[in-house]
């Protein structure tokens, strides 16, 4: 998020969408004949933001996702946020080779930030008594 604002705040347009919103519209929109339409708006952004990765994705989402990713290329910024490695992408998207075409766009111009510390969330967690209420 904060990518985010930092880019549009120097003026970028950003788009910012759970994996899973986009590939749910993305879906939509190609069932009702709107594709090309969606990919234009999409294409209208300066950096794409696909939150939480790692959920599997039946065939025709991945592909969808997949196109997305592809008209990004060399074209505008994409980040996405996972916890997912590389080798296990082909699981998200079911299928091995889909996985790697879209691994070899992303890591070509690609940076791979690793945050390694502990998560807001746990460190907060009611459940764990490690916050108050």
């Amino acid at each position: 998020v904060a990518i985010g604002v930092a880019a549009a705040s120097s003026g970028k347009a950003v788009r910012f969408f759970t994996t899973a919103e986009l590939v749910m519209a993305l879906t939509m929109a190609s069932s009702a004949g709107t594709l090309d339409q969606f990919m234009r708006d999409l294409a209208k952004a300066d950096l794409l933001i696909l939150d939480e990765f790692g959920r599997a994705l039946d065939i025709n989402g991945a592909r969808l996702l997949f196109q997305v990713v592809s008209a990004c290329y060399e074209k505008r910024s994409v980040v996405f946020t996972t916890n997912i490695e590389f080798s296990k992408w082909g699981t998200i998207l079911g299928d091995d080779k889909l996985a790697s075409a879209m691994i070899d766009r992303v890591v070509h111009h690609g940076r791979l930030v690793e945050f390694n510390g502990t998560s807001k969330r746990m460190d907060k967690a009611l459940m764990l008594g490690k916050a108050e209420i």
